[in-house]
């Protein structure tokens, strides 16, 4: 179902919209809060977490590109989760989010919504200056938390030399924020 309908459902209030929803990303929400949460009931939970947000959000919103809106809720409530989760030792989430540190200001530190959306945009802007292999391994870790071990299988690249490309590419993103005037 296009995804233009699947949110006409949710705006005529019919549960159809849920079970479209989950049948066209559910997969793609799924692996997004298990890369994150690495436990399959807690990825489940935050997955059906992100239905009920969709149903609460939509309307009055109404996204452009719904599967990477519901990626976005799902990152988000799975870090949430994570956080509220954090105990023991760091695992694969804390890791990535650790390596983004340095580059990417907390959003915590962040005083508006419009601070966000310029780093966003000038994220999105140094992903454009990137090659296609670097972008989809840069979006693939962060966006969507591929482990190093599992992304440098997909991409067939040693993961110590994947590491050190990565680490270069953190690199290019604090520069490229520097000069765009964010403050780190």
């Amino acid at each position: 179902m296009e995804d233009s309908k699947i949110i006409e459902l949710y705006n005529a209030r019919n549960e159809l919209a849920v079970a479209e929803t989950e049948r066209k990303f559910g997969k793609m929400l799924f692996s997004i809060a298990m890369n994150i949460l690495s436990n399959h009931e807690d990825s489940e939970e935050t997955v059906n977490d992100t239905y009920g947000k969709a149903w609460n959000k939509i309307p009055p919103e109404k996204p452009d590109f719904l599967g990477a809106w519901l990626g976005k809720i799902t990152r988000n409530i799975a870090i949430s989760r994570f956080r509220k989760n954090k105990a023991q030792k760091r695992s694969g989430i804390e890791t990535m989010l650790s390596e983004l540190e340095e580059c990417i200001p907390s959003s915590e530190n962040v005083e508006a919504e419009s601070e966000n959306a310029e780093i966003t945009g000038a994220i999105n802007r140094w992903l454009e200056t990137l090659e296609k292999e670097e972008r989809l391994l840069f979006v693939r870790r962060y966006w969507f938390g591929d482990g190093v071990s599992e992304l440098a299988e997909k991409s067939k690249i040693p993961p110590k030399k994947l590491s050190s490309k990565m680490f270069r590419l953190r690199k290019k993103l604090r520069e490229f924020l520097e000069k765009e005037g964010i403050a780190l």
